[in-house]
């Protein structure tokens, strides 16, 4: 099982109220419970892959087309998770490799204590970092039923999809998903930024690594739908956790979009619908999660 901390670890990869989202930084906000687990359809149609790249992963640039398919507005919760794993025992990769051992096992967590901005590598590969107690043995989700759930691998994430009758979306669909939803078609950063630079989206404000002014309210990640839904009422499509997709990358590796909150103007400017990373498909860290996805009959767009 692979276990190193690939550069997108590394360096990269460090804010909520009913269904409209009101920004506050003390976790008062979120989608309300009737909402958790609902799906938007979203309809077929033709876009651009890799519109105005930014990094060269992003290109080449394709006009494509999308069958209409059904997507979780949200990503998926704590609470969620929790629930397939009492109705199957599943035990996750992270989980897998501290019974393993050895300097491999664990999961990857972001530590940026007090005084320490200016550190190169704020992150650590901790064995005992779980979904269940993410900073770490000590550590727990106990009120945290809304976050997104995370330390999960590709394959967590694949099998919690098929337990819930669904599957991780492709590449394609979530850039398209999320391409639909931007607020100005024209501009790739609005799903984060409005016209007027405040954040729309949970990314890092500031100098990354060094300081974050938490101007969206938040220093990690914010429980699902604190912030407003895009235009196609998806919920942090952009930001607040990585998501994979069922793409390969290359070999022993999966697609990642959307950013995280730990992307900045100053790095990893990948809060963009066409920003793609890739991540080894066994690993997994603290802003790292998923959302899964639906077919729908083509009769029915």
């Amino acid at each position: 099982m692979i276990r190193r901390i690939p550069l997108l670890v590394i360096f990269l990869a460090v804010a909520c109220g009913g269904d409209k989202a009101v920004v506050t930084s003390d976790a008062t906000c979120g989608l309300s419970a009737p909402s958790i687990g609902q799906f938007v359809s979203v309809p077929g149609g033709s876009f651009i892959k890799g519109a105005n790249p930014v990094y060269n992963e992003e290109a080449p640039t394709l006009a494509l087309h999308v069958a209409p398919f059904a997507l979780q507005a949200h990503e998926v919760t704590n609470d969620q998770f929790a629930a397939f794993v009492s109705a199957t025992s599943y035990v996750t990769d992270a989980e897998t490799s501290v019974a393993i051992g050895g300097p491999q096992a664990g999961s990857a967590v972001f530590d940026l204590p007090e005084g320490s901005g200016a550190r190169i590598d704020p992150w650590r590969l901790v064995p005992g970092a779980t979904w269940k107690t993410p900073m770490g043995p000590g550590s727990a989700i106990t009120g945290k039923g809304l976050w997104p759930v995370v330390h999960v691998s590709e394959r967590d994430a694949a099998a919690y999809a098929s337990w819930a009758g669904g599957r991780l979306p492709t590449e394609v669909e979530w850039e398209y998903a999320a391409t639909r939803g931007l607020a100005d078609p024209m501009d790739s950063q609005s799903g984060a930024y409005d016209g007027e630079g405040r954040p729309v989206a949970n990314t890092w404000q500031g100098i990354f690594p060094i300081a974050n002014t938490e101007a969206d309210g938040f220093a990690g990640a914010a429980p699902v739908g604190c912030f407003p839904p895009d235009k196609t009422g998806l919920y942090d499509m952009i930001g607040n956790v990585w998501e994979w997709t069922d793409t390969p990358y290359a070999a022993g590796s999966h697609t990642l979009k959307g950013g995280s909150y730990l992307c900045a103007e100053n790095f990893c400017r990948r809060y963009r619908p066409a920003a793609r990373q890739p991540q080894d498909t066994d690993f997994s860290s603290i802003h790292i999660g998923f959302r899964i996805a639906k077919d729908i009959p083509p009769s029915s767009e």
